[in-house]
């Protein structure tokens, strides 16, 4: 082997680069076990102490080589997915219908409204654009009828002409709602922010739908309904910070007089009498109002002692007695003040008051939010934060806003402004301009007199989105005409976003919930249980098998396989990869991917020590021989998992990543890592044995007669396909809910001796017919398209579920017995039904494209489309005639189609093994005196041992997965597990007798 010292050099590299990575989720877990030491293991009762304690850790440094903190090595843990940590996945849809009523101004006209009905209609069954289908319709109703007159408003007119044509309009109506979908992007982004979940994941799945995904949410209807808010721009005029600091030194004096009220009470209880008069009397001295200029000068007073003691700045003050005595709320938000060049302090200028580190803005809410300090704050005085943390300081901002009017409300909202968009400034940096509406002109005219009417002290005014500051730019002078421009500190990007941040108060689109899922905690850890276990379990059958049937040989195999995992992980944890329940079954099924590539090189090395070689030769030809073989099929494999990360989303994604990633440290760890080890022990001179005395002679000259027997394989294969087609048919399938549309809940009963005939006569009862009730491992699922075309009545479904439930004591519920949810709307289930229907397609055509380009002849290509399409039809039959005869559900959905085209990629695998044996035995044997026939039935049964000793471990890994992979993912288990039987049938029986039948005289 030549370039050991560059493989071992890149192993070691890539070792440590896993370690160092895993590390982070080790120390993560280390810091959340002392946690919960902390409150005696109970984080239910303890949950804030649980919380404060995580907190506390945050910049504290738990990495002892690194000194890195809680924060930090949390961020790079590895993520678990919703259905191992539980929480809540969304997929929202722009309202694309209310945005185009609103760009024609809600327009009465009769073809019009008629074509958007039809749209409505059409956009349930169409893969086509909601504008495209929306523009069709109208043409086909009013052919002569031009949209120019309906979307040239006056709002418009600078975008849309009076004589534009149809095609101009569609147009500007698609980037319009490309535009909008940005915005809400951009606005979901930031509320997705807000919820401080640690592997949030926000993504665009669509032209209009947007994936959003919460690990670890708790309150799922707060969710729902924060996302699916409208967005709320205003323009506030702004205080400057020395109109404020006075205040703010008022509300510490109260919080430390509260606090300090507080700890007397508690004296009491446990201690020595204390006079509470002196409390009372420094409470009410506390409380009293401060004003003017003695505010600002008692404020910098009460810094400039507290810095006197030793604290240097706001930073130093955590923990400190006098600093938490004495200043409670400097201790959490620190006040612009700076130093003059005398040395004397002086209070910075500008609308910002102060700024808090992530972790203190939960405990600056909490003071501002006291009764007793919200009356201490001027009703004209409205307390919000920056949008993001400073990039440097990693602090928010805190700013005061000035509220007016009889309604406390903003100066100007954000429904005045007709158009916003990026631009750069004279001197070349980058900025926003914005433009209003008369109205808004006027008012804004207004405003920004006022912001500049003291020429030495100009003011700020807040741009603010759902009470967040995007930017707080100062007024240099006043702007008539509704024509602006903001400038700051922008990047390019920034200043997009923000102008999108501006244009979304003018065209808010609405976001609807279409599809949810959510998994409860107790189903999440129950999860990462069967996820464990059947990894380890799936693991030691591996070791076993291989040890037993290829005696030391296979100690090797399962070492790579441990490296491999390592490496597997390890990768995943550098990426960011969040791990998914399919992902774990991925795991579990490149166990057997790893175990393929050391079987075809150990039957081949067996091959070569059967003709006398030694057994260093053997070795290396029998890696040399097995190269084409391993590549090939891990090639195809490789293939169906860029597929299924293309068009698949969420979890489907996640199995995607891990099987391509462990397809790749599978054939570092199998081609390089295993001989490694074996040449190194064929240098100490060890007996390396590549079989035990039982299995040496294992389908050793095997002369089965697959070819002769071929046509009885067709009748089979067919039979059961026709018989599955009029199952189909007649019956059709199990549809998961993510096909058909509808809510789905899974109920866990108290009471274990509910029935499903029971839950399903209440159900009827209650929804009205059409539902379905069946088991799902000790849970009873219930789905029901009651309301699903109502917007917004999850929590109404919900709550009459609950409340049908309780008709009976037997079967009463609450809340927290509905483990977990999922609601697919009607327009997202027919397109999931079509995408799948053409990526299945979309993957045998790329898979024998790849087949063409690598055997170069049609009739390799045309067996490999037929064995797949074979194997999905087989399986396809399979779920629907026996749909309703197994104990477990069989079920069509996202998971389904994900084993489908694992399916396609291992019989693909097993399928080039197979045909790169044929090729290799017509090249020996080309005479024409050779039967083809004779050849290519030598061949198959020359990898007759390879074929099914990779099936056996692979079907023994998914027996494993099947039975201790948990409920979540038996349906997709199953799948693959009938699919490798169908799969390792075809590459044998189907394939190859296509090749035979259909290149009759181009294989001579």
């Amino acid at each position: 082997m030549q370039g050991k010292g560059v493989v071992k050099f890149f192993a070691i590299l890539l070792a440590a680069v896993c370690l160092y990575q895993l590390s982070f989720t080790w120390v993560a877990h280390k810091v959340e076990d002392n946690a919960l030491a902390y409150v005696k293991g109970d984080t239910v009762k303890n949950k804030a102490a649980y919380t404060a304690y995580l907190d506390s850790m945050a910049t504290q440094p738990v990495y002892p080589l690194l000194k890195h903190d809680y924060q930090y090595v949390k961020q790079r843990e590895i993520a678990l997915g919703l259905d191992l940590e539980g929480g809540m996945s969304v997929t929202m849809q722009i309202s694309l219908d209310e945005l185009v009523k609103r760009l024609a101004n809600n327009n009465t006209d009769v073809y019009f409204n008629q074509a958007m009905a039809q749209a409505d209609k059409d956009i349930v069954t169409s893969q086509t654009d909601y504008i495209t289908l929306f523009v069709n319709d109208y043409e086909k109703i009013n052919p002569e009828g031009k949209l120019a007159t309906i979307f040239s408003t006056k709002e418009n007119q600078d975008r849309i002409k009076f004589n534009a044509t149809n095609n101009e309009v569609e147009t500007y109506l698609k980037e319009e709602a490309g535009s909008a979908v940005k915005q809400s992007f951009t606005i979901l982004n930031t509320r997705v922010d807000q919820f401080g979940v640690a592997n949030a994941n926000i993504q665009l799945t669509g032209a209009d739908r947007i994936l959003i995904e919460l690990p670890g949410i708790k309150d799922p209807d707060r969710v729902s309904k924060l996302l699916s808010g409208t967005a709320k721009m205003e323009f506030y005029q702004t205080y400057d910070n020395s109109q404020v600091i006075g205040v703010l030194s008022n509300l510490n004096s109260i919080i430390a007089a509260q606090n300090k009220t507080a700890k007397a009470d508690t004296t009491k209880k446990t201690g020595p009498k204390t006079d509470t008069t002196k409390t009372t009397a420094a409470k009410t001295a506390a409380t009293k109002p401060a004003a003017g200029k003695d505010s600002t000068k008692g404020a910098l007073s009460l810094l400039s002692k507290v810095k006197k003691s030793g604290l240097a700045d706001s930073s130093s003050l955590k923990g400190k007695t006098l600093a938490n005595d004495q200043s409670p709320l400097f201790n959490v938000l620190q006040p612009l003040v700076y130093r003059d060049q005398s040395g004397q302090q002086q209070v910075a200028p500008g609308p910002i008051v102060g700024h808090a580190e992530v972790k203190d803005t939960a405990k600056v809410n909490a003071y501002l939010r006291s009764p007793q300090v919200k009356a201490a704050i001027p009703a004209s005085m409205k307390f919000l934060w920056g949008v993001k943390p400073i990039e440097k300081t990693k602090t928010f901002e805190l700013y005061a806003v000035k509220l007016i009017g009889a309604n406390n409300s903003a100066a100007l909202t954000g429904d005045v402004i007709t158009d916003a968009f990026n631009d750069v400034d004279q001197k070349g940096n980058p900025e926003v301009r914005m433009l209003m509406n008369s109205d808004g002109a006027d008012k804004w005219n207004a405003i920004t007199t006022e912001a500049c009417a003291d020429p030495k002290n100009h003011q700020s005014i807040a741009i603010v989105l759902d009470d967040n500051v995007y930017s707080a730019p100062r007024v240099d002078n006043p702007i008539p005409g509704g024509s602006s421009s903001i400038s700051g500190n922008f990047t390019t990007e920034e200043a997009k976003d923000l102008a999108n941040v501006l244009k979304a108060g003018r065209l808010p689109a609405p976001a609807h919930i279409v599809a949810k899922v959510v998994v409860g905690p107790s189903l999440g850890k129950q999860a990462v249980n069967d996820g464990l276990l059947s990894n380890v379990v799936g693991l030691l059958v591996v070791m076993i098998f291989m040890v037993a049937y290829y005696n030391r040989a296979g100690t090797v195999a399962v070492v790579a396989v441990l490296i491999n995992i390592f490496f597997l992980m390890g990768v995943l944890a550098s990426i960011g990869a969040v791990l998914t329940m399919p992902g774990v079954a991925g795991i579990v099924l490149t166990f057997g991917i790893s175990v393929d590539a050391n079987v075809l090189i150990y039957e081949r090395v067996r091959e070569e020590l059967a003709l006398g070689k030694s057994l260093r030769i053997a070795v290396s030809d029998g890696f040399k021989h097995a190269l084409s073989s391993i590549l090939d099929s891990n090639i195809s494999t490789f293939l169906t998992g860029l597929i299924l990360y293309v068009f698949g989303t969420g979890t489907i994604q996640g199995f995607a990543v891990t099987l391509m990633i462990g397809i790749i440290t599978s054939l570092f760890c199998s081609l390089l890592i295993s001989r490694l080890i074996l040449e190194y022990m064929i240098d100490k001179g060890w007996d390396i044995k590549f079989s035990n005395p039982w299995s040496s002679h294992t389908f050793k000259n095997a002369n089965y007669a697959f070819v002769k027997n071929r046509f009885k394989f067709y009748i089979f294969s067919g039979s059961f396909i026709l018989l599955g087609l009029i199952s189909m048919v007649t019956q059709g399938f199990n549809y998961g809910v993510d096909f058909v549309g509808g809510r789905s809940y899974q109920i866990r009963f108290d009471n274990k001796n509910v029935g499903v005939e029971d839950v399903r006569t209440i159900v009827d009862k209650a929804f009205g017919s059409g539902n379905e009730v069946k088991t799902f491992g000790s849970d009873i699922s219930v789905t029901t398209k009651y309301l699903i075309n109502e917007k917004d009545a999850d929590e109404q479904v919900e709550n009459a579920l609950i409340k049908a439930m309780d008709s009976t004591p037997q079967t009463h519920i609450t809340a927290k017995n509905i483990v977990s949810s999922q609601k697919v709307s009607p327009t997202i289930a027919v397109g999931l039904k079509k995408s799948a229907a053409l990526t299945v397609l979309f993957a045998i055509i790329i898979i024998s494209g790849y087949i063409f380009i690598r055997f170069r002849k049609w009739q390799f290509s045309l067996g490999a489309m037929v064995a797949t399409a074979h194997d999905a039809l087989m399986v396809l039959s399979f779920f629907s005639i026996f749909k309703d005869v197994l104990p477990f559900s069989l079920d069509i959905d996202q998971s389904f189609i994900a084993a489908i085209l694992t399916v396609i990629g291992y019989s693909i695998n097993d399928t080039v093994v197979v045909f790169d044996r044929i090729r290799e035995f017509l090249n020996l044997h080309h005479a024409k005196t050779d039967d083809p026939k004779t050849v290519i039935n030598n061949a198959i049964n020359n990898t007759l041992s390879r074929t099914v000793i990779t099936a056996l471990t692979v079907l023994m890994i998914l027996l494993v997965l099947f039975i201790f992979g948990g409920d979540v993912i038996r349906g997709f288990s199953f799948a693959l597990l009938i699919g490798v039987c169908f799969g390792t049938y075809s590459s044998i029986c189907v394939a190859t007798p296509v090749i035979i039948d259909f290149g009759k005289k181009d294989l001579r």
